[in-house]
Protein backbone atom coordinates (compact mmCIF):
# COMPACT_ATOMS: atom_id res chain seq x y z
CA UNK A 1 0.00 0.00 0.00
CA UNK A 2 2.74 2.45 0.88
CA UNK A 3 6.37 3.13 0.07
CA UNK A 4 7.02 4.40 3.62
CA UNK A 5 9.26 1.94 5.47
CA UNK A 6 10.42 1.91 9.07
CA UNK A 7 12.01 -0.99 10.94
CA UNK A 8 9.61 -2.51 13.45
CA UNK A 9 6.62 -0.54 12.16
CA UNK A 10 3.86 -1.76 9.82
CA UNK A 11 2.63 1.29 7.89
CA UNK A 12 -0.14 -0.59 6.07
CA UNK A 13 -1.59 -1.82 9.34
CA UNK A 14 -1.34 1.68 10.83
CA UNK A 15 -3.08 3.31 7.87
CA UNK A 16 -5.82 0.68 7.78
CA UNK A 17 -6.51 0.89 11.52
CA UNK A 18 -6.48 4.70 11.55
CA UNK A 19 -8.91 4.97 8.65
CA UNK A 20 -11.17 2.32 10.21
CA UNK A 21 -11.30 4.37 13.40
CA UNK A 22 -12.42 7.44 11.43
CA UNK A 23 -14.86 5.68 9.09
CA UNK A 24 -16.65 3.53 11.66
CA UNK A 25 -19.47 1.42 10.25
CA UNK A 26 -21.20 4.18 8.27
CA UNK A 27 -18.23 5.67 6.42
CA UNK A 28 -17.78 9.36 5.57
CA UNK A 29 -21.42 10.44 5.55
CA UNK A 30 -20.50 14.06 4.78
CA UNK A 31 -18.53 13.28 1.62
CA UNK A 32 -21.11 10.76 0.46
CA UNK A 33 -23.95 13.28 0.85
CA UNK A 34 -22.23 16.44 -0.39
CA UNK A 35 -19.62 15.43 -2.97
CA UNK A 36 -20.76 14.02 -6.34
CA UNK A 37 -19.28 10.58 -6.99
CA UNK A 38 -17.49 11.76 -10.13
CA UNK A 39 -16.04 14.96 -8.58
CA UNK A 40 -12.29 15.50 -8.67
CA UNK A 41 -10.09 17.24 -6.11
CA UNK A 42 -6.88 19.09 -6.87
CA UNK A 43 -5.02 20.55 -3.94
CA UNK A 44 -1.78 21.35 -2.22
CA UNK A 45 -0.52 20.42 1.22
CA UNK A 46 1.47 23.27 2.71
CA UNK A 47 2.85 24.45 6.01
CA UNK A 48 1.78 27.64 7.72
CA UNK A 49 4.77 27.49 10.11
CA UNK A 50 8.51 27.02 9.78
CA UNK A 51 8.90 23.28 10.29
CA UNK A 52 11.09 20.24 9.92
CA UNK A 53 9.11 17.76 7.83
CA UNK A 54 8.47 14.25 9.14
CA UNK A 55 5.94 11.67 7.95
CA UNK A 56 5.21 12.98 4.46
CA UNK A 57 5.35 9.50 2.94
CA UNK A 58 2.96 8.18 5.56
CA UNK A 59 0.55 11.03 4.87
CA UNK A 60 0.68 10.10 1.19
CA UNK A 61 -0.20 6.52 2.11
CA UNK A 62 -3.54 7.59 3.56
CA UNK A 63 -4.58 9.18 0.27
CA UNK A 64 -3.40 6.22 -1.78
CA UNK A 65 -5.26 3.80 0.49
CA UNK A 66 -8.58 5.32 -0.58
CA UNK A 67 -7.62 6.37 -4.11
CA UNK A 68 -4.81 4.16 -5.46
CA UNK A 69 -4.90 6.09 -8.74
CA UNK A 70 -4.43 9.51 -7.22
CA UNK A 71 -1.67 11.64 -8.70
CA UNK A 72 0.53 12.63 -5.76
CA UNK A 73 3.73 14.64 -6.05
CA UNK A 74 5.82 15.03 -2.88
CA UNK A 75 7.86 18.22 -3.15
CA UNK A 76 10.24 17.74 -0.18
CA UNK A 77 11.80 14.95 1.85
CA UNK A 78 11.53 14.14 5.54
CA UNK A 79 14.14 16.03 7.54
CA UNK A 80 13.94 19.13 5.35
CA UNK A 81 13.63 22.53 7.04
CA UNK A 82 10.79 24.44 5.36
CA UNK A 83 9.86 28.09 5.71
CA UNK A 84 6.27 29.09 6.38
CA UNK A 85 3.87 28.83 3.43
CA UNK A 86 6.01 26.23 1.66
CA UNK A 87 4.31 23.55 -0.44
CA UNK A 88 4.95 19.99 0.71
CA UNK A 89 2.82 17.91 -1.64
CA UNK A 90 0.48 18.31 -4.61
CA UNK A 91 -2.41 15.93 -4.99
CA UNK A 92 -5.14 15.20 -7.53
CA UNK A 93 -7.76 12.45 -7.54
CA UNK A 94 -11.26 11.41 -6.55
CA UNK A 95 -12.64 14.11 -4.28
CA UNK A 96 -14.63 11.85 -1.97
CA UNK A 97 -11.66 9.58 -1.29
CA UNK A 98 -9.10 12.35 -0.79
CA UNK A 99 -11.32 14.39 1.52
CA UNK A 100 -12.11 11.27 3.55
CA UNK A 101 -8.39 10.59 4.02
CA UNK A 102 -7.48 14.23 4.69
CA UNK A 103 -7.81 14.32 8.48
CA UNK A 104 -5.87 11.12 9.11
CA UNK A 105 -3.09 12.23 6.77
CA UNK A 106 -2.85 15.68 8.33
CA UNK A 107 -3.03 14.44 11.92
CA UNK A 108 -0.08 12.17 11.26
CA UNK A 109 2.21 14.64 9.52
CA UNK A 110 1.30 17.47 11.91
CA UNK A 111 2.20 15.36 14.94
CA UNK A 112 5.44 13.97 13.54
CA UNK A 113 6.58 17.28 12.04
CA UNK A 114 5.87 18.98 15.37
CA UNK A 115 8.22 16.54 17.09
CA UNK A 116 10.88 16.95 14.41
CA UNK A 117 10.65 20.74 14.58
CA UNK A 118 10.99 20.89 18.37
CA UNK A 119 13.87 18.43 18.19
CA UNK A 120 15.71 20.62 15.68
CA UNK A 121 15.36 23.59 18.04
CA UNK A 122 17.12 21.62 20.79
CA UNK A 123 19.79 20.36 18.38
CA UNK A 124 20.47 23.92 17.25
CA UNK A 125 20.60 25.12 20.86
CA UNK A 126 23.47 22.75 21.74
CA UNK A 127 25.37 23.08 18.46
CA UNK A 128 29.13 23.27 18.99
CA UNK A 129 29.10 21.88 22.54
CA UNK A 130 29.97 18.33 21.51
CA UNK A 131 26.95 16.92 23.37
CA UNK A 132 24.50 14.65 21.54
CA UNK A 133 20.74 15.04 21.95
CA UNK A 134 18.80 11.90 22.91
CA UNK A 135 15.07 11.20 22.98
CA UNK A 136 13.36 9.07 25.66
CA UNK A 137 10.62 6.47 26.12
CA UNK A 138 8.07 9.21 26.91
CA UNK A 139 6.02 8.44 23.82
CA UNK A 140 2.36 7.82 23.02
CA UNK A 141 1.66 4.08 23.38
CA UNK A 142 1.71 2.41 19.99
CA UNK A 143 3.48 5.32 18.29
CA UNK A 144 7.00 4.96 19.70
CA UNK A 145 8.67 3.89 16.46
CA UNK A 146 7.03 6.76 14.58
CA UNK A 147 7.83 9.37 17.19
CA UNK A 148 11.42 8.24 17.49
CA UNK A 149 11.65 8.37 13.69
CA UNK A 150 10.50 12.00 13.92
CA UNK A 151 13.20 12.86 16.46
CA UNK A 152 15.79 11.43 14.05
CA UNK A 153 14.36 13.65 11.31
CA UNK A 154 14.97 16.56 13.67
CA UNK A 155 18.59 15.56 14.28
CA UNK A 156 18.46 13.67 17.59
CA UNK A 157 19.84 10.23 18.30
CA UNK A 158 17.51 7.52 19.56
CA UNK A 159 17.94 6.33 23.14
CA UNK A 160 16.45 2.99 24.19
CA UNK A 161 13.58 1.80 22.00
CA UNK A 162 12.14 -0.19 24.89
CA UNK A 163 12.82 -2.12 28.04
CA UNK A 164 14.59 -4.83 26.08
CA UNK A 165 17.61 -3.17 24.46
CA UNK A 166 19.48 -1.90 27.54
CA UNK A 167 19.19 -2.07 31.31
CA UNK A 168 18.36 1.25 32.94
CA UNK A 169 18.69 1.06 36.72
CA UNK A 170 16.78 3.95 38.27
CA UNK A 171 16.07 5.02 41.84
CA UNK A 172 13.17 2.63 42.38
CA UNK A 173 15.24 -0.31 41.10
CA UNK A 174 18.03 0.70 43.49
CA UNK A 175 15.65 1.00 46.43
CA UNK A 176 14.13 -2.45 45.88
CA UNK A 177 17.49 -4.09 45.09
CA UNK A 178 19.07 -2.73 48.26
CA UNK A 179 21.57 -0.31 46.72
CA UNK A 180 23.40 0.61 43.54
CA UNK A 181 26.11 -2.01 43.92
CA UNK A 182 23.84 -5.06 44.20
CA UNK A 183 21.53 -3.74 41.50
CA UNK A 184 24.37 -3.27 39.00
CA UNK A 185 26.09 -6.52 39.95
CA UNK A 186 22.88 -8.44 39.25
CA UNK A 187 22.58 -6.82 35.82
CA UNK A 188 26.21 -7.78 35.08
CA UNK A 189 25.56 -11.33 36.26
CA UNK A 190 22.55 -11.52 33.94
CA UNK A 191 24.88 -10.92 30.99
CA UNK A 192 23.46 -7.53 30.00
CA UNK A 193 25.91 -5.57 27.83
CA UNK A 194 24.48 -2.06 28.21
CA UNK A 195 23.89 -1.07 31.82
CA UNK A 196 22.72 2.52 32.33
CA UNK A 197 22.63 3.65 35.94
CA UNK A 198 20.80 6.72 37.20
CA UNK A 199 22.67 8.71 39.85
CA UNK A 200 21.59 11.93 41.49
CA UNK A 201 24.53 12.33 43.88
CA UNK A 202 28.27 12.52 43.33
CA UNK A 203 28.95 9.77 45.86
CA UNK A 204 26.99 7.30 43.75
CA UNK A 205 29.35 7.56 40.79
CA UNK A 206 32.19 5.34 41.96
CA UNK A 207 29.99 2.51 43.28
CA UNK A 208 28.08 2.46 39.97
CA UNK A 209 31.20 2.33 37.80
CA UNK A 210 33.00 -0.13 40.07
CA UNK A 211 30.02 -2.50 39.94
CA UNK A 212 29.97 -2.48 36.12
CA UNK A 213 27.84 0.43 34.85
CA UNK A 214 28.57 1.20 31.20
CA UNK A 215 26.71 4.55 31.11
CA UNK A 216 25.71 7.04 33.81
CA UNK A 217 22.48 9.00 33.74
CA UNK A 218 23.06 12.16 35.79
CA UNK A 219 19.58 12.93 37.02
CA UNK A 220 18.37 16.48 37.76
CA UNK A 221 21.86 17.81 38.51
CA UNK A 222 22.45 21.56 38.14
CA UNK A 223 25.30 22.60 35.80
CA UNK A 224 27.91 22.99 38.54
CA UNK A 225 27.18 19.51 39.83
CA UNK A 226 27.22 18.12 36.30
CA UNK A 227 30.71 19.55 35.77
CA UNK A 228 31.89 17.88 38.94
CA UNK A 229 30.31 14.60 37.92
CA UNK A 230 31.91 14.71 34.47
CA UNK A 231 35.29 15.39 36.08
CA UNK A 232 34.85 12.47 38.47
CA UNK A 233 33.86 10.09 35.67
CA UNK A 234 36.90 11.25 33.65
CA UNK A 235 35.76 9.60 30.45
CA UNK A 236 35.49 6.09 31.85
CA UNK A 237 31.87 5.77 30.71
CA UNK A 238 29.50 8.03 28.75
CA UNK A 239 27.53 10.55 30.80
CA UNK A 240 23.98 11.66 30.17
CA UNK A 241 22.28 14.70 31.68
CA UNK A 242 18.58 14.15 32.17
CA UNK A 243 15.58 15.51 34.03
CA UNK A 244 13.60 18.69 33.46
CA UNK A 245 15.72 19.85 30.52
CA UNK A 246 14.13 22.82 28.74
CA UNK A 247 15.03 24.75 25.62
CA UNK A 248 16.23 27.69 27.70
CA UNK A 249 18.47 25.50 29.89
CA UNK A 250 19.76 22.86 27.48
CA UNK A 251 22.85 24.75 26.29
CA UNK A 252 24.19 25.40 29.79
CA UNK A 253 23.67 21.71 30.52
CA UNK A 254 25.41 20.61 27.32
CA UNK A 255 28.37 22.92 28.01
CA UNK A 256 29.22 20.99 31.20
CA UNK A 257 30.96 18.33 29.12
CA UNK A 258 28.35 15.57 29.30
CA UNK A 259 28.29 13.08 26.43
CA UNK A 260 24.52 13.20 26.00
CA UNK A 261 21.51 15.28 26.98
CA UNK A 262 18.18 13.42 26.99
CA UNK A 263 14.92 15.35 26.66
CA UNK A 264 11.51 13.83 27.26
CA UNK A 265 9.78 16.98 25.99
CA UNK A 266 10.70 16.11 22.40
CA UNK A 267 7.95 13.52 22.25
CA UNK A 268 5.96 14.33 25.37
CA UNK A 269 5.25 18.01 24.77
CA UNK A 270 5.83 18.90 21.11
CA UNK A 271 3.01 21.02 19.62
CA UNK A 272 1.56 19.88 16.32
CA UNK A 273 2.83 21.68 13.23
CA UNK A 274 0.30 23.82 11.38
CA UNK A 275 -0.08 22.01 8.05
CA UNK A 276 -3.12 22.14 5.79
CA UNK A 277 -4.57 20.80 2.56
CA UNK A 278 -6.24 23.39 0.36
CA UNK A 279 -8.33 23.01 -2.78
CA UNK A 280 -6.90 24.70 -5.85
CA UNK A 281 -8.83 25.52 -8.98
CA UNK A 282 -7.68 23.67 -12.09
Amino acid sequence: MTGFTLDGFDPDRFVTATLAEDLGTAGDITAAAVIPAEARFTGVMDTRDEIVVAGLGLAEAFFRALDPEARITPLVEDGAWMSAHSELMRIEGRARALLTAERSALNTIQHLSGIATLTRAYVDAIAGTGAVLLDTRKTIPGLRRLEKYATRCGGAQNHRLGLWDAAMIKDNHVAVAGGITPAVERAVAAGIDRIIVEVDRIDQIEPAIDAGATHLLLDNMPPAMLREAVARVAGRVPTEASGGVRLDTVRAIAETGVTYVSVGRLTQSAPAADIGLDFTAV
